[in-house]
């Protein structure tokens, strides 16, 4: 069986349409997304509407929470309070999203779930039962296990960290399928998994940066110019 799973879209629009393109070309037999669809780019309803009506089934994000359930936003900052400082401007330009997706959007994302299960795969967007928490990409052997051993799969896949990797922990492998609309590790390209009979394969995807930092530049969304740090740099910077 052939699976593609991308994840982390965070509203680039650009990126997204090159990566269902290449994995159109693989012809899977299925696709699946990992979650924060729509958060932090120029087109987020035009991001979801693309996914939706591809009928691409998949689970919930920390960032889809941000939209359809703002509390979660000084919920996560009171339990991690690096993130207080930052809260002001996340919930400005996550108010402005929620208002471009609209009502029927906002549903659609909150019906997601947090794990899908596919063959002898399990997809979380960070941990099986909190989409806020997941282990870092260096993390410990033993830190991976402890989160994404209870799910009792052959392949675990994850988003959340924007940083893709395939490890071989404790008799079954966990895989980060890394970020479609805004890499963190210094390679801009977008990035998705294919797995193919069991075994999984990053895959990074060249798309037209340049024209979707002009969207970004000219979509009148708060922020902007942090997205474009982003988007520019492959690497994480607070806002």
């Amino acid at each position: 069986m052939r699976i593609a799973i991308f994840s982390d879209v965070h509203g680039n629009l650009t990126a997204l349409e090159a990566v269902l393109a290449e994995i159109d070309a693989h012809s899977p037999d299925l696709v699946l997304h990992g979650g924060d669809l729509a958060f932090s780019g120029a087109r987020p309803a035009e991001c979801v509407d693309l996914i939706r009506g591809l009928g691409i089934e998949g689970v919930f994000g920390n960032a889809d929470e941000m939209l359809t359930r703002p509390p979660s936003m000084d919920e996560f900052a009171q339990a991690v309070p690096g993130f207080a400082h930052v809260l002001p401007a996340i919930r400005q330009l996550a108010e402005a999203t929620a208002q471009r997706l609209g009502t029927e959007r906002l549903d659609w994302l909150a019906s997601q779930p947090l794990t899908c299960l596919a063959d002898r795969l399990a997809l979380v967007h960070a941990g099986p039962e909190d989409c806020w928490r997941s282990p870092a990409h260096e993390a410990e052997d033993e830190e991976l296990l402890a989160q994404y051993a209870c799910l009792g799969r052959d392949l675990v896949v994850y988003g959340h960290v924007h940083v893709p990797f395939i490890r071989r922990v404790g008799g079954f492998t966990v895989a980060n399928s890394g970020s479609v609309g805004m890499p963190f590790d210094g390679d801009h390209r977008a990035s998705w998994l294919l797995v193919q009979d069991g075994s999984a394969e990053i895959r990074r995807v060249e798309y037209d940066l340049a024209g979707e930092l002009s969207v970004v530049e000219a979509c009148g969304l708060p922020q902007s110019d942090w997205i474009v740090r982003n988007l520019r740099n492959g690497r994480m910077e607070m806002p």
